[in-house]
């Protein structure tokens, strides 16, 4: 679940406000598109759910927990409940792909024995098996999408963020990526999806909340995308 309740953020550096009086509320296992035009915040929204910024007021909640005035010390067990899938991939490069996942499970101290369990698990799950000892600099842009994806369940969060997931990807595997996220929803975990791809948006009719100018312009189930891509 993620609320926002009344969150502003300005910028300190520059005195640029890039949200303004925020509201919205995700159900717990809901599917929602964030979409809206470059600079309409929905990167500093994603930031503000990972802890990388403070709001300037107001109030967030995440998995019914206040993260608004959270310790830094305890930043690191907010995010193991939160997955989180870039468009740059970040695997790390001299780590094959059953490392790059098991890493993400070594950093929050998962035993040896569950780490083996759990790994060709979600290699299953996004259908790279065959591709465990591979390197990344051995894998298509698909693969590397898939591996990230991997990693950001692999402990199983409740919380499933995806910024711009397909938009380094052709639009035959960006429909791969997205049945597998759709799978992933269907299990459960709630997903919030920041994305520009306009046929994706229009072709899956989920809920989609609409930025503009740090505000939330639209809030719509089975939304449309009705920015110029």
């Amino acid at each position: 679940m993620i609320k926002f309740i009344n969150v502003t953020k300005v910028y300190e550096d520059n005195g640029a406000k890039a949200l303004s009086n925020i509201n919205m509320f995700i159900e717990k296992g809901e599917f929602v598109f964030l979409v809206g035009p470059s600079g309409a915040g929905k990167s500093t929204i994603i930031k503000l759910l990972l802890k990388e910024i403070d709001p300037t007021s107001g109030t967030i909640i995440l998995n019914d927990m206040d993260i608004t005035k959270v310790k830094n010390r305890k930043v690191p067990y907010i995010r193991r409940n939160i997955g989180v899938v870039f468009q740059d991939f970040r695997l790390l490069p001299n780590k094959t792909v059953y490392e790059n996942i098991a890493f993400a499970m070594e950093i929050i101290g998962s035993h040896p024995k569950e780490i083996r369990r759990r790994v060709p698990m979600v290699l299953s799950m996004v259908d790279l098996s065959g591709k465990a000892y591979c390197y990344p600099d051995q894998l298509s842009g698909g693969e590397h999408q898939r591996v990230a994806i991997a990693r950001a369940i692999v402990n199983n969060p409740p919380v499933l963020i995806a910024d711009e997931p397909t938009g380094n990807l052709d639009p035959d595997t960006a429909w791969e990526i997205m049945k597998i996220i759709k799978d992933i929803n269907r299990r459960g975990t709630t997903v919030l999806m920041a994305t520009h791809a306009k046929d994706i948006v229009n072709s899956m009719k989920r809920r989609v909340i609409a930025i503009e100018g740090g505000r939330v312009v639209r809030d719509e189930e089975k939304g449309v995308y009705e920015y110029e891509v």
